[in-house]
């Protein structure tokens, strides 16, 4: 099968999304099929286009899950830097919950400036965490799935609709 006849998917790093609803609405409208992947059982809609994946609760099992399956036509949503690196790696189009797309030029600093912030925090110098997300980072979240989505169209990967 020709790499431009395969279908769009999605797949989500789900434990802590805060835009699952998004994806799922996103998702029905465009006929995309997303594969939901956690450590624990979630809700997800009734639907032919939402498939729940449940991994052992492994260390890194939902991540490893999804880096094995990235590839270009996929969409993963992820605030774990290490992940999206991965999937940058694999050819995926790769955006964060804020709507922040990660590519092969974005990644890198990415994680640098988690290892950073990291290592801050070990040290006591940082004791806040990331700022609350706001109904903006939902909005540029939902702006950047669509063109996404519309972009691999363009290039010739098609729907999941069953």
């Amino acid at each position: 099968m020709s790499e431009t006849f395969q279908p769009i998917v999605v797949y989500v790093d789900a434990d802590a999304c805060p835009v699952k609803p998004e994806i799922y609405r996103v998702a029905e409208r465009h006929g995309v099929k997303v594969f939901v992947v956690s450590n624990a059982f979630l809700q997800v809609p009734q639907s032919l286009l939402i498939k729940r994946i449940v991994v052992s609760s492994g260390f890194d099992a939902a991540d490893d899950w999804i880096a094995e399956r990235a590839r270009r036509g996929a969409i993963v949503i992820t605030a774990d830097i290490p992940l999206a690196s991965r999937c940058v790696k694999a050819g995926a189009d790769v955006i964060g919950p804020t709507g922040k797309p990660f590519t092969e030029a974005s990644v890198g600093m990415a994680l640098a400036t988690r290892d950073l912030m990291e290592g801050l925090r070990a040290m006591g110098e940082v004791t806040g965490g990331p700022r609350p997300f706001s109904q903006k980072d939902r909005s540029a979240f939902l702006s950047a799935l669509d063109v996404a989505i519309n972009r691999l169209k363009r290039a010739g990967f098609g729907s999941g609709a069953p």
